[in-house]
C-alpha cells in the first residue's frame, strides 16, 4: 500500500506512490542504515526486489499502447 503524507508536497508524476515506497524501502533497509552501503549496492544484492519489480512494471506500462485502455499498472 502506498504511503502518503499530509505535510508533503503532492507528486503528480507517474508511479509516484510506488516510487516513494521503493525509495523508503531502500533508505531504511539494514543494508544502508547499519552497513553504510549505498542504495545502488543494496539493489545489486537483491534487497527490496518486489518493489523494484513493481516500479519497473509501472514505468514500462507507460510505454505500452494497450495501457491507454487498461490504465497504468500500480496506480
Amino acid at each position: 500500500m502506498p504511503k502518503y503524507y499530509e505535510d508533503k508536497e503532492e507528486d503528480n508524476r507517474a508511479c509516484a506512490g510506488i516510487r516513494e515506497d521503493f525509495k523508503t524501502c531502500l533508505l531504511q533497509h539494514d543494508c544502508v542504515v547499519k552497513e553504510g552501503k549505498k542504495p545502488s549496492e543494496c539493489l545489486k544484492e537483491g534487497h527490496c526486489k518486489a518493489l523494484q519489480t513493481s516500479f519497473f512494471e509501472c514505468k514500462r506500462s507507460m510505454l505500452d499502447a494497450r495501457s491507454r485502455f487498461r490504465g497504468r499498472k500500480g496506480e
